[in-house]
């Protein structure tokens, strides 16, 4: 074999190994969770997510995967550790502020629920839910003031 064949099979490989990569990361999140915190079990109860929709509560919505998450960016959402190699996805939904879920609470008040930020760490899954049409900013300044964070729900398999 020549070395052009050898180097061309290497970094084919290479690509193939990382779109693998960032598939497998995408879809951690996917499937379905229990409500683990004290704000899911009164608000969302179970979640499962899907590659286009999400159910929370029985209740289905329309997901768009947008981006993966930096570890910096999951950081400024998530207690977690930025070094640890963390990664997380968001989504783009629409859940309207009328709709009911557990004890007849909301996701963001009286606000349409239209982003969904997600993080998997071992068996546990963050999720937070954003509202406004603007693209949710993640870094630590931009979290700590942030009114459009409507809350972070735990979940565990």
């Amino acid at each position: 074999m020549t070395r052009r064949f050898v180097s061309t099979v290497r970094i084919a490989f290479i690509l193939v190994a990382l779109v693998c990569g960032a598939a497998r990361a995408g879809a951690q999140d996917q499937g379905f969770w229990n409500a683990a915190s004290t704000e899911a079990v009164k608000i969302t109860s179970a979640i499962t997510i899907g590659k286009s929709k999400v159910t929370i509560d029985l209740m289905s919505f329309p997901l768009a995967p947008i981006r993966p998450l930096k570890p910096v960016e999951v950081s400024s959402v998530f207690d977690a550790d930025v070094r640890a190699g963390i990664s997380g996805m968001l989504y783009r939904l629409r859940i309207p502020a009328a709709q009911r879920f557990e004890h007849k609470n909301t996701l963001c008040g009286s606000e349409d629920t239209q982003w969904m930020a997600t993080y998997v760490s071992g068996k546990t899954l963050e999720v937070a839910f954003f509202s406004g049409d603007d693209t949710p900013v993640f870094t630590f300044e931009a979290m700590q003031g942030a009114s459009t964070r409507c809350g972070v729900f735990t979940y565990a398999r």
